[in-house]
């Protein structure tokens, strides 16, 4: 007859000068748990805590309280249950382990009972999802309300083909919805995360949109791509489309990228229109700075892109309307071949006059 597990997993605790208290506190805990004592467990993240709120339930003990530097750890108990909140900043992770699955959701809800502290939304924010690789967590999302104008108050930041196609873009339902990946292109200063901000406020009612901050690891690493893709979205209705933004991926998408980045590319194709995305309502938002014609074609095939659109710099007439000025007052502050956006706002701050490189023959088209 095999051994129990508890009985195989002798718990043992070791430490040196590299441990802190909390260390110490969050071994402590895993005992009860790990020896089936305690063998069922309840646990949740929350980002914001309000002011005031302890997390500990009526009737805790508590056997432990660390404090370091940018984390406390508490550890308590009751009858049948432990549970341990570990506090970093803003919020909190909360992990109760008891004797049935039952006690463990009961002491989990009094200890979180109105703790989540939610912002008044502000009809000009939009909340955003925001994706990294913790050490301490692993893959993890938190989330921030994020400012973002109406398309019509931003319309005129882009050049008049631009505009047209970011106008077919801002008004896409679900059920306009044919290829999965959108990718926005162009050099940098044009605009190009503004009108990523602004998509997802003209598409929240519809779509939730989570940026990636580390993207190079995302399609390297499987279960970070996985939790993403196929985990479940932050408590939204069945049904509900996610958008993944990720931002400067040219070494993703140019045409070497088969060689340069090995399974990352194909990774990419598939979560947009291979096995990965099937049953997913998932699409994936691409900016680059790199130019259409040295982008990879299986990126850019017809069929795979929802919007492709070149994000270029207005022209002089463009500009001048922008700064509010009339063509024959221009005073050579802004170059014949017009201005990118961020060159027009160093202009309004004072910061001196724009210098933008010549336009390249043959703007590429726009489409959805």
């Amino acid at each position: 007859m095999s051994a129990k597990p508890q009985d195989a997993l002798p718990i043992r605790l070791t430490v040196d000068d590299s441990d802190s208290p909390s260390d110490v506190v969050d071994a402590l805990f895993l005992g009860r748990f790990a020896t089936g004592e305690q063998p069922f467990s309840h646990s949740s993240t929350i980002d914001r805590v309000k002011p005031g709120v302890p997390l500990l339930p009526p009737g805790a003990t508590v056997l432990r309280s660390a404090r370091d530097d940018d984390r406390s750890a508490t550890l308590s108990e009751g009858n049948g249950w432990t549970l341990l909140v570990s506090r970093w900043n803003h919020g909190a992770d909360v992990t109760v382990t008891a004797v049935s699955a039952e006690l463990a959701e009961q002491i989990h809800g009094r200890t979180t009972e109105g703790a989540r502290d939610e912002p008044e939304p502000q009809p000009e924010n939009v909340t955003m999802g925001f994706w990294y690789v913790s050490p301490r967590r692993g893959p993890y999302r938190t989330t921030r309300q994020i400012a973002a104008g109406t398309w019509d108050d931003v319309r005129a930041n882009y050049t008049a083909p631009v505009a047209d196609a970011l106008d077919q873009l801002m008004k896409v339902t679900p059920d306009d919805i044919a290829g999965r990946l959108l990718l926005l292109h162009g050099p940098p200063g044009t605009g190009k995360t503004s009108a990523l901000r602004t998509l997802a406020r003209s598409w929240r009612d519809w779509c939730q949109v989570d940026c990636v901050l580390d993207p190079e690891r995302l399609f390297n690493d499987v279960g970070y791509l996985m939790d993403i893709a196929i985990g479940e979205d932050d408590g939204s209705a069945k049904g509900r489309w996610r958008l993944l933004l990720l931002e400067d991926c040219d070494e993703l998408i140019r045409g070497e990228a088969k060689h340069t980045a090995g399974q990352a590319l194909s990774r990419l194709l598939n979560l947009t229109d291979g096995l990965l995305g099937q049953g997913r309502n998932v699409l994936v938002g691409v900016t680059t700075n790199e130019d259409l014609e040295r982008l990879h074609p299986a990126v850019v095939r017809p069929g795979r892109c929802l919007a492709r659109i070149e994000v270029g710099s207005l022209t002089r007439a463009e500009s001048m309307a922008w700064l509010g000025r009339e063509e024959g007052d221009w005073d050579g502050t802004v170059g014949r071949e017009g201005a990118t956006l961020a060159e027009l706002y160093a202009l309004r701050r004072g910061h001196g006059p724009a210098s933008v490189p010549a336009r390249q023959p043959g703007e590429a088209g726009l489409y959805l």
